[in-house]
Formats: structure tokens, C-alpha cells, sequence
């Protein structure tokens, strides 16, 4: 049979990579069958990130993947006989044949269903020479699509090391009602070299050649798809087959289910209270047991918080038994999860580093600066919870993630929500802002709400079961409970816009949290953060024994040295966004920048924000995978601590024992930042900024003022029916930027 090339570089850097490491799980006895670790079936390679069945996905799934990893091929044939790995029978979907030869649409049943497309048999093998391979799924990246040939099974033999076969038989009787022998050929195939496993959804096919596949140590699995889908030569329904797995038994060695028949999950995304009997019964049947459906970016329970690692682990570590395979089209993350993630003892202390600051709390999971939020930062580890500070009208300090009431609560549905103002000193849009609500309006009339930054763009959602949970607090009520329910280090205190509301308002906010945090005899360490370097210095005034971070909150693709010293004169830490160390264009990593090397050399650590667990929030070159994000930054980038909203994904991280020491698998490396974008054609960069410079850093002392104001300056005050009536202005005559708006801003 005839191959096909594969690009030489991906070849050398797999061959360069593919070094066997134990895994951490490997001592211990795993709760699977015959007590091996679960094998990682990479589903066409690393089809998460490539087309599926591409040179670079199968490069990729063996150089970095779990030695045992085996590599999946849904075999096609094509009208001279080849075997050829593709994820559809319709190659529409997952080829550019369409664009090479127009207009060779067939329409064909196929397990009695009429179906239109192009199909392989069709062409010969040396047809498909000028065809392409494109991803299967739409929503992913396509900045792969049109690079790739189509592979023969054959071709995955030239491989730097010999693979681990995995091949999936489909529609038998198609190919057989056009003059092709499956049968046939999977048997010459097997004959001809090692395949480890064949699975098949066909049950008379498998049936047939299962005794056939013995002499070559072929393990037979029957596939079980969706539960109310008709099995093509029983006709009998895949649920209704899962109640005989004495008769699957006599003929496979295994099973391979959809994920959700050993841990159901619901229609509105809610895991099961306890796993199916599934593998049980399998188990007392003699059989394996496979999960399918995995994926980085698939829709999966709001249990596992966005972290697909937590999902792999409740099917292999969950206490009670494990899968012996998972079927997944990131294969880089299964492997992390088994070899890295396995097998932890749960109370075991952590490593501490990188630090861990929380983000609103647990902000991910529950509405940002919520008792519940806050409380559960701390119980998955976070080192320090925070408290954004806002000021209300009666001169109360609350926590509460912006300045502006539409972020973090449900204003946007109540009578309050004509209560706005333009205040272009704050921000150029409409808000409903503290200031001009009293603490017991905000805490008696509005709800707290979670934060749904990928909906609009991505349509997901975060917990709709905790969307309102928890409850609002002020900054005495937070200090208590960091007493109550104390982080491991301390707490860290946010103070913005204080020049504002110090010149508007005559409030001193930076002098009564000081007076606040003093009045709470908190025995822990106190971080103060702002973007103001005013506010730094005067707490550096004020008092010396707390620490300061100094937050950048634009893009900096470099900073001048000159402005790292001054920043070193009054900060204890530097806060900078991620892509301020890794900028990526359309979410493929650029080069690393020398912000992190800068500031570390005037002894400023650096944390990275914002770290979140939604596959949308990190860059293609991790693979959407959260943790592969944090490696990044901490193995790659060297930073000190992280800021995020989902504090246990960080403290996974910190407790695995991949994450120290020297020896590290290749899955849990940090990736090689530029490596994708090389690959990929991706549109022109705008001009870069400038470095961040002196007079970006430096600015007029904060000066002290009145601490309680009497009233809100009417300049400030909200238009509107619900408006609060206008006070006689003393310092109002300054408040010249801020514009009232005399309309209604429903949302």
C-alpha cells in the first residue's frame, strides 16, 4: 500500500519528545480491570487543536501523550481498497473536496438513511492526492484547514516510534453493497502489523470478525452509541443491548460508551448525584470499559467548573472504580490527568507556589465578592482572598468586583436601573455607580449575579444554579470572615479610582480602609493593590508593614528600566496581564516578552491575571486546557503567583507531583510559545504599544481630604425618576467631566 508524507519537522520534534516517563499513577493500583493504568485513545490524534486524523495530531498525540496512548483511526475506503483515517463518511465535513472536485456530490444510503455529500469510494487513493484535510467541528480554529493530506493506515507506521493502533470500523454493509470488503481488509492489515484494538458500532460485523483477530492479538470492542439509536443489524436500540452483556462478552473483549451512560448528566448541565452501574455490570461480564466524548471544548457538567481535567478524574480516580480507556480528542489532557493528577492524597500539604490570589473569590463558581464566593476560594486553597473596594453613599466600604452596579449584581432588572450617569472620569458609558446608593439600598434591593464573560461572544454560560447565590458584603463583614474562615496567608485589598473619589466626592477611601483594616486586628498578612501609584505611596506613608502590588492594566509589551525602578521604589509585587507576557494574535502565543525578566531583575515578583478554566480563555498552543495555561506561566514565564476566579484549578496544579522536581512528562511541560503561529496563517498584528515608561508610573501625590462626604455633588448624582434629590455641591464645582444623563438605560 502507498503512503503519504509527513512534514519532516513535526517528525523531528516528535522524535526528539518521545521519551518514556513513569507516571506518578503508575505505583499505585488502579481500579480498572486488570489493574493497569486507563489507556488515553488519542480520537484522530490531537484533534482538539488539528484535523482530526492529520500528520501533526498523530505527531503530536504520540511525542506528548501517555506512552501507552493509542491512536485512533476511523477507517474509510476508497474504490482501489486503501484504508484511509477519517473522521466522517461524508468527506464534506471534514476535507476541502468539495473545492477540488465541484459538483461530485452523490447521494447514498447509509444505514438506511439517504445522505448527500462526497464519499471515498468514489475516487482512488491517488484522487485524494490534491485533497485536504479541515477541521470537523466548526467552532474550532481554522487556521489548520487546507495544510494536510489525507493518511492511510499504513502511513501511521512512519511514526518515530511505533504506534499503538486503535481502528474503528463504520458502516460495513455500506461498503459491502459497493462491491468492498472490509472484512477483508482490516483482516490483511492486522496481519500485516500490530493493531492493539477494533472497535466497532456494527454488532454482526464485529461478531465476525472477532474470532478472526485472535491470532493477531486484536482486542474487540462493540461501541455503543447514543442510547436511543437504532444498532443497524439488530435493530434493536444501543440501550436496549446494554442490558445483555453475558452475550457482548462472547465475543468482545470491552465495551465503549458515550461518557454520559456511567455519569448521567442532565439537560441543564448537572451531574448526577452517583455514577450508573455500567461498569459494574461490565466488570461482572469480563469486559472493559471505554468512555467516549471527551474534549476540551465540549459541553460538560457545571460540576467539573470548567476544568476538563476534573472530569477525566471522576471517571478513573473517583474512589469506587476506574474506566479502563477514555476516548478523547485532547489527548494531552487526559495524560496530564492520570500521570499528573492521580492518586493525590487530598490532604497532603501543597507546594505554596505559585501564590494563589483569588478573583472575587471563587468568582467562576459563584458570583464574585460573595460569602459564598469567598468561602470557597478558601476551601480549594487560595492564598489570599480579595476584596475590590467600592464606596456606597453613606460612605460605606463594600466588596464588590466594579465601581459600576451592572457588573456583579441584578440592577439591570430592578427599579434601579434607571438610576445612571455618565461619569467620563470613571468610564465613557452609562453606569449606575455606588456612590450614589446607600449600603442598605444595594444590600436590601439587589442580588449579587455570576459573571458571564464568554456569553455574548460564546453563548456559555457560568452556573445558572448558582447565578444569584451569596450575599453581598461590606468590608468589615469580609474582614471578619478571613478571621472566621482564614486563607492561608492573608487578604489582599483593592483600592481604584480613590484620586476620583477623593477630588468629586471629598472621600478619602485609601485613609478608611487603613482605619478599617486597623479597627479588624487582623493577625494576617494585608496586600494593598491598585493601578494608582499615588494610592501605593501614600499607604507606604501611612504603613510600612503592609505589602503593595502595583496592577498594569493596559497591554505592555515592554517597560523601560527606568520605570521598573520607580515602580521598585514603592511596590512590593507588579501585577501584569497575561498577554503582556505572551501576547498571542487571534489566540496563537506570540513570542514571550521581557516584562516578567525586567521586573524580576529589581527584585519585583510578578503575578499573572486573569487565569479562568473556560477553554475559550486561553490560547490555542495549550490546547484549552486550564492547567497546560498555568504551566505556561509558571514553568514558562517563571511569574511568582496567579489571580484568578477558579482557585482550585491553581492548587491542582500545585499539589500534583509532576509540577516539582526535574523529571517532568512531556504533557506536563510548558509548551514553546510561536511554534503554532509558524504553522498557521494568521492576519497582520497592529502597531505594538509603546514601552511602559516613567510618565506612565508616576503621578501627583494622593492628598489627605475629607473622609465622610455629606452628600453626592449633583454633577454625579443620577438622572431619572429614582433619583436621589440634589445636594448643595461644595466641591461640585470641579465635577465639570461628569455628565448627568437624563434618560432611561434599560438593559
Amino acid at each position: 500500500m502507498r503512503g503519504r508524507g509527513w512534514d519532516p519537522h513535526l517528525l523531528f520534534l516528535a522524535l526528539v519528545l518521545l521519551i518514556q516517563h513513569s507516571t506518578p499513577g503508575a505505583a499505585q493500583k488502579w481500579l480498572t480491570l486488570d489493574g493497569k493504568e486507563p489507556l488515553v485513545i488519542a480520537k484522530g490524534g490531537h484533534s482538539g487543536l488539528y484535523p482530526d486524523s492529520s500528520p501533526p495530531a498523530y505527531g503530536t498525540a504520540q511525542a506528548f501523550s501517555l506512552p501507552n496512548a493509542s491512536l485512533w483511526c476511523d477507517v474509510r475506503l476508497t474504490k482501489d481498497r486503501f484504508g484511509i483515517c477519517l473522521p466522517e463518511i461524508l468527506m464534506d465535513n471534514c476535507t476541502n473536496i468539495y473545492d477540488i472536485y465541484p459538483g461530485d456530490e452523490k447521494n447514498y444510503t447509509v444505514n438506511g438513511v439517504l445522505q448527500r455529500g462526497w464519499f471515498s469510494i468514489d475516487y482512488n487513493f491517488g484522487d485524494l492526492a490534491a485533497v485536504s484535510l479541515n477541521r470537523s467541528i466548526l467552532s474550532r480554529s481554522d487556521k489548520f484547514d487546507g495544510f494536510y493530506p489525507i493518511l492511510t493506515v499504513d502511513d501511521l507506521q512512519g511514526l518515530p516510534q511505533v504506534p499503538r493502533l486503535w481502528l474503528n470500523i463504520q458502516h460495513d454493509k455500506f461498503y459491502t453493497d459497493h462491491k468492498l470488503n472490509m472484512t477483508s481488509y482490516l483482516l490483511n492489515i492486522t496481519r500485516t502489523f500490530a493493531v492493539d484494538y477494533v472497535s466497532s458500532p456494527e454488532l454482526f460485523f464485529l461478531r465476525r470478525v472477532a474470532p478472526r483477530l485472535n491470532d493477531s492479538n486484536s482486542q474487540a470492542v462493540f461501541r455503543f452509541l447514543e442510547s436511543g439509536e437504532v444498532e443497524p443489524s439488530t435493530r434493536l436500540t444501543y440501550g436496549s443491548l446494554l442490558k445483555n452483556l453475558t452475550f457482548i462478552s462472547t465475543f468482545a473483549s470491552g465495551i465503549m460508551v458515550p461518557k454520559n451512560y456511567i455519569w448521567p448528566v442532565n439537560k441543564d448541565l448537572k451531574l448526577a448525584s452517583a455514577s450508573t452501574s455500567v461498569v459494574q455490570d461490565a466488570r461482572k461480564a469480563g469486559l472493559k470499559v471505554f468512555a467516549a466524548g471527551f474534549a476540551n471544548d465540549f459541553d460538560f457538567a457545571y460540576d467539573y467548573s470548567f476544568d476538563p481535567l476534573k472530569e477525566y478524574l471522576n471517571f478513573v480516580d473517583n474512589g469506587n472504580f476506574s474506566v479502563d480507556g477514555v476516548l478523547t480528542d485532547s489527548p494531552l489532557t487526559a495524560s496530564a490527568a492520570i500521570g499528573c493528577l492521580s492518586h493525590i492524597n487530598s490532604s497532603a500539604p501543597s507546594s505554596g507556589k505559585p501564590v494563589v490570589i483569588s478573583y472575587g473569590g471563587a468568582g467562576g463558581m459563584f458570583p464574585s465578592c460573595t460569602d459564598l464566593a469567598y468561602k470557597k476560594a478558601v476551601e480549594d486553597g487560595a492564598d489570599y482572598i480579595d476584596c475590590p473596594v467600592q464606596v456606597t453613599e453613606d460612605g460605606v466600604l463594600v466588596c464588590l468586583p466594579d465601581i459600576d452596579l451592572f457588573s456583579g449584581t441584578t440592577i439591570s432588572n430592578s427599579s434601579f436601573r434607571t438610576r445612571i450617569s455618565t461619569i467620563p472620569g470613571i468610564k465613557s458609558t452609562p453606569g449606575a455607580y455606588t456612590f450614589n446608593f446607600t449600603w442598605e439600598e444595594i444590600r436590601t434591593n439587589l442580588k449579587p449575579e455570576i459573571s458571564t464573560p464568554y456569553l455574548r461572544d460564546y453563548e456559555l454560560l457560568r452556573n445558572p444554579s448558582k447565578r444569584n447565590a451569596g450575599a453581598f458584603l461590606n468590608l468589615t463583614e469580609f474582614l471578619a470572615l478571613a478571621k472566621e474562615n482564614p486563607p492561608r496567608s492573608g487578604v489582599l485589598i483593592s483600592i481604584e479610582d480613590a484620586p476620583f473619589l477623593l477630588e468629586n466626592l471629598g472621600f478619602g477611601v485609601t485613609d478608611e480602609v487603613l482605619k478599617a483594616l486597623n479597627a479588624s486586628d487582623l493577625k494576617q498578612e494585608v496586600i494593598i493593590q491598585s493601578t494608582y501609584s499615588s494610592v501605593l505611596k501614600k499607604v507606604q506613608q501611612l504603613n510600612s508593614s503592609y505589602k503593595l502590588m502595583y496592577k498594569i492594566e493596559e497591554l505592555i509589551l515592554d517597560v523601560d528600566a527606568s520605570a521598573v525602578k520607580d515602580i521598585a521604589g514603592f511596590a512590593s509585587f507588579v501585577a501584569v496581564s497575561k498577554k503582556s507576557i505572551y501576547p498571542d494574535n487571534v489566540k496563537y502565543l506570540l513570542n514571550k516578552t521581557r516584562v516578567v525578566e525586567k521586573f524580576k531583575a529589581e527584585k519585583l515578583p510578578v503575578f499573572a491575571y486573569l487565569f479562568q478554566n473556560e477553554f475559550v480563555s486561553v490560547s490555542w498552543d495549550v490546547y484549552n486546557d486550564p492547567i497546560a495555561d498555568i504551566s505556561l506561566f509558571v514553568k514558562g514565564a517563571g511569574v511568582e503567583g496567579l489571580i484568578t476566579e477558579f482557585p482550585a484549578t491553581a492548587e491542582a496544579f500545585r499539589r500534583s507531583p509532576c509540577s516539582g522536581g526535574n523529571s517532568t512528562p512531556p504533557y506536563w511541560k510548558p509548551v514553546t510559545p510561536g511554534e503554532l503561529v509558524n504553522m498557521s496563517r494568521l492576519p497582520a498584528l497592529p502597531p505594538s504599544p509603546p514601552p511602559l515608561a516613567d510618565s506612565d508610573v508616576v503621578e501627583p501625590p494622593l492628598p489627605s481630604g475629607p473622609i465622610r462626604p455629606s452628600s453626592v455633588p449633583p454633577a454625579l448624582a443620577p438622572a431619572g425618576p429614582s433619583a436621589a434629590p440634589a445636594a448643595t455641591a461644595s466641591s461640585a464645582a470641579v465635577v465639570l467631566l461628569a455628565t448627568t444623563v437624563v434618560c432611561l438605560f434599560l438593559i
